[in-house]
């Protein structure tokens, strides 16, 4: 039966290939990935998947579901599409996409003997609002069993850990004057945001390792010799788990308010992104996928444990709910590093493509693992229940 999904794998090999190359020079940022959503959903419909498009009413989300109608595990590929501002694809989420259809079309050729049913979800804009994460708080993967994807990378890396992150915003309101003439009469709001920010500089000296504050200013005026009245600063907060980074939230948050009070100025503060939750990673479920990998020719000694991530994943809202894994593959032979045009290119090459098969059909055996070892199932459900 695996053989089985492996031929059906490699028979789609030409339009998955061609599927990752149109998506990767299609380039769409989130929430705008029409292109992208239209040609992953075109090739699910063909291989018999009931798709609806417009999920939790983001319009390039979507969901694509095969149901064997006999009784059996609800297994989740996850799929992300959208590109980055001038780099485009430099994440590789052309090759994710592309193996979150490829591993649920393999397995749905087999669910008919084995039961169950395949979900594959259409997550927009993982870079900024991740669509995963409206998905989680709708309910959309309740349902699931379990839930999987696959992330390029330089090297092949097990799946392990993200960090939670909040995405903060303030606005200070002052008051405008003429900077030479009548300083006096101002007040200014882009002192408060460097107050802010000498504030949080100070503060990080009383945070743990894990954690991260790091900021930009959006807004600070727009003349020299005018006293800025509106000034705007945004920051990602950052750590390895949730509850901390509430924690950290609210004193950064009294950095805010303080320089606000220093200067007399009036703060706002907002989140202008959505917030992710920190990955938790199912051992027993990654460790079927390690094996797959193997089995499709992956060398164990190339395989590394993960380090600590150090970026923030919408995939961690999906591990909240229902046990998880979040891997990569290696898409290049020597070192580089996403969201670099370096690794755009990678993510378009032969090699790249290459991985993007491996990924889908080690998916995919992960899941007909599932579908065919109630006893596996059960220990992994054990290990989430036992991590929440």
């Amino acid at each position: 039966m695996k053989d089985r999904i492996i031929e059906e794998i490699d028979h789609c090999k030409d339009d998955f290939y061609n599927i990752s190359i149109y998506i990767g020079e299609n380039p769409e940022l989130g929430h705008e990935e029409f292109k992208a959503c239209e040609v992953l959903t075109n090739q699910l419909k063909k291989h018999g998947f009931q798709v609806e498009i417009g999920t939790c009413g983001l319009s390039t989300a979507f969901k694509a579901v095969y149901d064997s109608g006999k009784e059996g595990p609800a297994i989740g590929f996850m799929a992300e599409y959208d590109a980055l501002p001038e780099v485009g694809h430099a994440c590789g989420h052309n090759l994710i996409g592309t193996m979150g259809i490829g591993a649920g079309i393999g397995l749905s050729k087999v669910i008919a003997e084995t039961g169950g049913k395949v979900i594959v979800f259409g997550t927009p804009a993982e870079e900024t609002s991740g669509g995963k994460v409206t998905m989680a708080e709708e309910g959309l993967f309740d349902a699931l069993d379990v839930a999987l994807m696959v992330h390029p990378q330089d090297k092949y890396v097990k799946s392990g850990t993200s960090l939670a992150m909040d995405a903060i915003q303030f606005e200070f309101f002052g008051k405008s004057a003429h900077a030479a003439a009548s300083p006096h009469m101002g007040i200014n709001a882009l002192d408060a945001v460097i107050q802010t920010f000498n504030s949080i500089n100070a503060l990080r000296q009383h945070i743990t390792s894990d954690a991260r504050i790091h900021g930009i200013i959006t807004e600070g005026g727009k003349a020299a010799n005018v006293v800025p009245d509106y000034a705007v600063a945004q920051f990602y907060v950052r750590a390895s788990k949730r509850e901390y980074v509430n924690e950290l939230v609210e004193k950064v948050k009294r950095c805010a308010e303080g320089a606000a009070l220093q200067t007399g100025a009036t703060m706002k503060w907002s989140n202008y992104e959505f917030s992710y939750d920190d990955m938790i990673t199912n051992t027993t479920l990654s460790d079927v996928f390690t094996k797959e990998l193997i089995s499709l020719g992956v060398d164990e000694n190339e395989i590394y444990e993960d380090r600590d991530g150090t970026g923030s994943l919408d995939m961690g809202n999906v591990s909240q709910v229902v046990p998880a894994i979040h891997p990569y593959i290696k898409i290049s032979n020597v070192p580089c590093v996403p969201h670099t045009p370096e690794f755009r290119e990678a993510a378009m090459s032969e090699l790249g493509r290459e991985a993007m098969m491996i990924g889908a059909k080690a998916m995919a055996l992960t899941g007909y693992e599932i579908l065919t070892n109630p006893e596996l199932l059960q220990q992994i459900k054990q290990e989430y229940n036992n991590q929440k």
